[in-house]
């Protein structure tokens, strides 16, 4: 499991500051959590996180390794907003089976199981490379880059994304790829026979470069894929494979 950090974010403009920045909804968090990232101004990934609300502050659970990053350009973004941002020494647990008292859903998917925030780490022992290989998960600092765009990353069907909460850093690009008709970049599902590398180019019949692979799991792996370009069988290190496109990309 990727090391996590939690960030606390407090004062009276909290909601209203960090309302402003991201791509979901932040109102929603209230007493609950919600999935969402912090975009560059060309619509680039630089942090994927959780918000969840309690009463007195909004906590940010978010990759150890993006968290300095993260809390840096949440300050340039400050301003003379009522808000003050801090690290927090909150234990972040993460499982599938019973979940502990306060614990709350996974808002990308039921299939990821529950989150919960404490003193004491309660994760159990699921296999998350398997699970997100299953459903098509993103990874920070794996799938997740600063070369990212995140419907290409799947962030609608993840539930990351409100395309109604009004404007946010990156929000124009965001906007105009989700009135694309189709996506012809993305992340997809692919099914191997044999291990593959993670960073392995993925390689068309003519031999032309259409994608990478990413995490694997048995026989399958996340794949970025330049779909307009990868009919017919694909291979990477001469290993054939064959994918399956994310379901609702710009519907």
């Amino acid at each position: 499991m990727t090391k996590r950090t939690v960030l606390s974010i407090t004062g009276k403009d909290r909601v209203s500051f960090l309302q402003g920045l991201v791509t979901n909804d932040v109102e929603k968090a209230a007493s609950g959590i919600v999935y969402t990232a912090l975009l560059t101004p060309q619509g680039k990934y630089i942090a994927d996180f959780f918000v969840i609300g309690q009463q007195d502050r909004l906590l940010i659970d978010v990759a150890a390794s993006l968290a300095p990053t993260l809390a840096q350009r949440l300050g340039m973004y400050r301003l003379r907003a009522d808000v003050a941002i801090d690290e927090t020494q909150i234990i972040v647990s993460r499982g599938t089976g019973t979940a502990p008292v306060g614990a709350l859903p996974d808002p990308r998917t039921a299939q990821m199981g529950w989150r919960h925030y404490g003193e004491t780490d309660q994760s159990d022992n699921t296999d998350w490379d398997a699970l997100r290989v299953a459903h098509l998960i993103p990874e920070t600092g794996i799938e997740l880059t600063a070369d990212t765009y995140i419907l290409e990353a799947g962030f609608e069907a993840l539930n990351g994304v409100d395309f109604k909460k009004g404007c946010y850093v990156g929000q124009e690009i965001v906007a105009r790829m989700k009135h694309k008709t189709t996506l012809r970049k993305g992340l997809a599902r692919v099914t191997t026979n044999g291990p593959i590398d993670c960073g392995t180019p993925i390689m068309n019949a003519d031999g032309k470069e259409v994608g990478t692979i990413y995490t694997q799991s048995g026989n399958q792996a996340i794949a970025y894929l330049r779909f307009d370009r990868s009919g017919g069988t694909l291979f990477a290190n001469e290993v054939p494979l064959s994918y399956e496109p994310r379901v609702n990309t710009t519907d």
